[in-house]
């Protein structure tokens, strides 16, 4: 009989709080992102989606247990949490607009590991958006906003992380694009095996390439499960689906 090993946790939170100054936003949520999953964070404007990716990503006060690998990472500033592996790309597409688009990739591969090769790398990210070779001597404020945010995963993704975070990604982008995008983010999960926890509003798409969901409510989690019983939720459907 063949044994089944559980799947590993790349990021496991456990009582993870987060304010700005004064003003609590997260309540000690408690969550898991598995090797090779990607992990989807629903909820309405001011639940506290973008306040979770920046409690991980160490940019805000933060309380409460994050591990990624194991290791405990709250405490640690924004530069430490990158080198440990975590890419975070964040509302509003998180590019050097005063850079031009090659570099910002070189950028991007400053805390990749010693074995990634730069320009293999950045001509796979070339092949996967041809616009952005075309552009590579433009600056990335020049770009239009789907080609930045081509850039800004592109950018994250040179440092080889082990967990990618992205905060919207649908935002202002026309549907053609953002499907593409979506479309990239499931090729990156089952040929690269990356891991990804996604916050995003257009749930239809997000759960359409997730393994499992969190439904946040004014800090708290208040629904979790497997993306396709999340997409059959009523409640989910009527508020997030608009069926």
């Amino acid at each position: 009989m063949t044994t089944v090993r559980p799947a590993e946790p790349v990021l496991e939170a456990k009582g993870l709080k987060a304010s700005y100054g004064p003003i609590q936003v997260i309540h000690g949520i408690d969550f898991v992102v598995n090797q090779g999953e990607v992990v989807v964070i629903l909820g309405a404007n001011g639940a506290g989606k973008t306040t979770t990716l920046r409690a991980i990503s160490g940019m805000i006060d933060t309380g409460g247990s994050v591990k990624l690998n194991g290791e405990e990472i709250v405490g640690k500033n924004s530069a430490d949490v990158v080198r440990r592996g975590v890419a975070h790309v964040p509302q509003g597409r998180g590019t050097f607009p005063e850079l031009t688009v090659e570099e910002n990739l070189r950028v991007g591969a400053y805390v990749a590991p010693k074995s990634a090769n730069l320009e293999e790398d950045m001509q796979y990210w070339y092949d996967q958006y041809p616009v952005l070779y075309e552009r590579r001597e433009q600056t990335a404020g020049s770009l239009s906003g789907g080609e930045q945010q081509m850039l800004a995963v592109s950018r994250a993704l040179m440092s080889h992380p082990k967990l990618l975070l992205l905060d919207e990604p649908s935002l202002g982008l026309a549907p053609l694009i953002v499907e593409g995008l979506f479309e990239q983010f499931a090729k990156l999960n089952k040929e690269r095996g990356m891991t990804l926890l996604v916050v995003e509003q257009n749930a239809h798409l997000a759960l359409g390439i997730a393994n499992r969901g969190y439904v946040l409510e004014s800090g708290e989690i208040a629904i979790s499960g497997e993306a396709s019983e999340l997409m059959n939720n009523d409640a989910i459907r009527k508020a997030y689906l608009g069926v």
